[in-house]
């Protein structure tokens, strides 16, 4: 399953907070960067990430629903996300030659 930087760094995150964790912690991903987003666009970017991790089951949400969409708060790893940050940890990067 091919995952981005960011989700990648949103299932290391979880891994490290062990539990749910408050989906503000995620905004440091854009700091170190040399290009950033606009605020707004870093917190579009982000729900689409994490929407899309928990579509593919890695991920719980919990937040507000609204008659026309949910508002995710906090988060937290289910068991094959754990598995998967695991793996992420372990895998070492491949050298472009």
């Amino acid at each position: 399953m091919k995952l981005s930087h960011l989700q990648k760094y949103i299932l290391l995150i979880g891994h490290e907070e062990r539990g749910k964790f408050s989906r503000d912690k995620l905004l440091k991903f854009y700091e170190g960067s040399k290009k950033k987003p606009k605020v707004e666009d870093q917190v579009n970017i982000i729900t689409k990430s994490l929407e899309r991790l928990i579509d593919k089951e890695l991920l719980i949400g919990y937040g507000v629903r609204t008659p026309h969409r949910w508002f995710i708060k906090e988060i937290k790893l289910t068991a094959a996300g754990q598995k998967t940050a695991k793996k992420l940890l372990g895998e070492q990067q491949a050298l472009p030659l």
